[in-house]
């Protein structure tokens, strides 16, 4: 019997620890993301350019993705999440070179931006292990009966941590700037190790000698596309966030179209986190329990309108109210998603399915924040977003069509 007590389930120390720790890493990241959206429009004032940062990071962590799920299930969870939490202290404080010193050195705007570059993709490599990780220990920690609340609460603290990484973020860096708000970054990631410390350790069910490294991946993705519940949320997502990802587009529609600044960029920049959080709290308390399929794919359509509201807005609140919608019902697609491939992975290939689940997330997020840049530099910055608005629909349309097992789940 599932059940749906979401204060039992925080009564589990090692759960806190474990969330504490990720809403304080994920709070860095949103932080970072949010930074280098601002920085790179201000040093090349060119849409493209935001575009490309997703790029620069997507490729190295589609690469290793499928790699980074054998190694999680083959080894040991807590050194690992450690090893990447503090390759990500080592990478970001790489920033502080051109943000101090570009002074006395005298970058240019370009330099600096490719230099951003480099370094985010050698984050990205990084994104590869540590993204899986976390969502591979929640059941070794909690009940199975638990389950789903441990899901919903893991969603609604990346959720609440990307609503104030993005609000504060934009208001750190128009206030102090951007080198210190890239201190601050730095500590909140060194503060997540602290918690990440207090795991206990999970070790493997394999022998290493008896693996087969390309065996190993293949199992995972065999796995998937077997089961074609997982399969279709997870198309879903990927497709509808490649063409609906008007989030990267926020610096361009602050700084040109609403005027809003540096503090009204963040404020924006979290609207949709905020829609996210306020909905995933809700289900907390009141879980969807019957037809999520449909309400899936229902809501998926919605979050494609309120992109395609966003892109015509000419108001900041309005504007503003279009990203909160549209958080709402991506919060409601990110807990079933989440739910469904958690509930119907087995232990011994969770990292290798979460890995190649990351590699959907990773494709949708990131090449959808090269798809707008692309498409911006293409088409004008409101055409391509309404663009891909009217995409996201047309994609919920045809995956409900043609996945009739998505369409009648429900657990």
């Amino acid at each position: 019997m599932i059940s749906f007590t979401p204060l039992k389930t925080l009564q589990n120390i090692e759960f806190r620890n474990l969330l504490t720790g990720r809403f304080f890493i994920v709070l860095a990241f949103r932080m970072l993301a949010t930074l280098l959206g601002w920085w790179v429009y201000q040093l090349t004032k060119d849409p493209f350019s935001i575009g490309l940062i997703g790029l620069s990071e997507v490729i190295p962590a589609v690469s290793c993705a499928l790699y980074a799920g054998h190694v999680i299930d083959m080894n040991e969870k807590k050194k690992l999440l450690l090893i990447c939490n503090y390759a990500y202290i080592f990478l970001i404080g790489l920033l502080l070179i051109p943000a101090f010193f570009n002074m006395k050195m005298h970058f240019t705007g370009h330099q600096i931006t490719y230099y951003i570059y480099g370094v985010i993709f050698f984050t990205g490599i990084a994104r590869a292990f540590i993204g899986p990780i976390v969502p591979s220990m929640i059941p070794k920690i909690v009940k199975k009966e638990n389950l789903p609340n441990a899901v919903t609460l893991n969603q609604a603290t990346f959720l609440i941590s990307s609503v104030c990484g993005h609000a504060i973020g934009g208001i750190l860096i128009g206030y102090f700037g951007v080198k210190w708000t890239l201190i601050v970054i730095l500590s909140l990631i060194f503060i997540a190790s602290l918690f990440f410390w207090q795991l206990n350790k999970q070790y493997s069910e394999y022998k290493k000698e008896n693996v087969n490294v390309v065996e190993s991946m293949r199992e995972g993705i065999s796995y998937i596309f077997k089961t074609k519940e997982i399969l279709g949320a997870l198309c879903l997502d990927m497709f509808a966030v490649l063409f609906g990802g008007a989030v990267a587009m926020i610096p361009v529609f602050a700084t040109d179209i609403l005027n809003s600044g540096a503090e009204g960029f963040g404020l924006l920049n979290a609207a949709s986190d905020i829609g996210s959080m306020c909905i995933i709290t809700t289900l907390s308390i009141v879980p969807l329990r019957r037809n999520q399929g449909k309400i899936l794919l229902a809501v998926v359509a919605g979050f494609g309108l309120c992109i395609i509201g966003f892109g015509l807005s000419r108001l900041y609140w309005l504007s503003f109210m279009f990203l909160v919608m549209s958080g709402m019902l991506d919060g409601i697609s990110v807990v079933i998603r989440g739910t469904i491939v958690q509930l119907k992975t087995p232990d011994h290939i969770r990292g290798r399915v979460l890995s190649v689940n990351s590699i959907f997330i990773m494709s949708s997020n990131e090449m959808g924040q090269f798809e707008s840049g692309l498409m911006a530099k293409l088409l004008g910055v409101v055409r391509s977003v309404v663009f891909g608005g009217t995409m996201t629909v047309l994609i919920a349309l045809l995956v409900g069509s043609t996945n009739p097992k998505l369409r009648k789940m429900q657990y």
